[in-house]
């Protein structure tokens, strides 16, 4: 393996569908693959009782400890291990036990902000912003928190109003100008087949670091001028 790493960060609302577009650009070099869930980097909230972290704002950048997602990701890139957090959901606070993660050819940081940082950003060779709309977006969070971690409706609604929907507006969709991709969730097949390629000759040592938006776009155009499909 060569260090340093190729790293992708992969942004977007609740909902969104980071995780499949995760998965998908990811499929042909999985097992070179290190995720990060910017998730497991919330702060450590076992001085609060459950009731009082039941009311903190888990769309707020000051919910993330930042300074250990630094550093775990420049220890990743020095070629060393982490000991990477776990999250509880269900109690808003991370688990006692913690997972070895190892570095690889790729690492992809996944979470709605994970184009918040600006050192965080300056470590991405990649960064990607998945859009989704709203309404799908909360249709997706309410089954999540629901059906998946046992929450109760109203209160799963009532905080996708007061928190969720203004946290969104106000600090992560103006993550998208960091972008150099944004992809609509499920409709840019293209894209996602360039990124796929993209990763793969990273990780065959054959790929060209640092695209920008522009570059990204013009070989999608260049691909439809040769007949190329549609995008989905």
């Amino acid at each position: 393996m060569t260090y340093p790493s190729f790293v992708v960060g992969i942004a977007g609302g609740t909902g969104a569908g980071k995780t499949t577009v995760s998965r998908l650009i990811t499929e042909s070099v999985s097992d070179s693959v290190t995720r990060i869930p910017l998730d497991n980097y919330y702060r450590d909230l076992s001085h609060l009782e459950l009731a009082e972290r039941e009311q903190v704002n888990y769309d707020h950048p000051e919910a993330f400890e930042w300074d250990l997602l630094r550093d775990h990701l420049e220890t990743l890139l020095s070629g060393g291990d982490v000991e990477m957090p776990q999250y509880d959901f269900e109690v808003h606070n991370r688990k006692p036990e913690t997972l070895t993660v190892e570095p690889t050819d790729v690492i992809v940081v996944e979470g709605i902000l994970a184009l918040y940082d600006e050192a965080i950003n300056d470590m991405l060779d990649l960064r990607l912003y998945v859009e989704t709309d709203a309404d799908v977006r909360i249709l997706r969070r309410i089954e999540r928190d629901v059906v998946q971690r046992g929450r109760d409706l109203e209160g799963v609604i009532d905080q996708y109003l007061s928190t969720v929907k203004p946290m969104h507006e106000q600090f992560i969709e103006p993550t998208k100008k960091h972008a150099d991709l944004i992809i609509p969730e499920g409709a840019n097949r293209m894209a996602i087949n360039l990124l796929e390629e993209k990763l793969q000759n990273e990780v065959d040592g054959e790929g060209t670091r640092g695209w920008e938006r522009e570059d990204f776009e013009r070989e999608i155009g260049g691909r439809t001028a040769r007949g190329s499909p549609d995008p989905e």
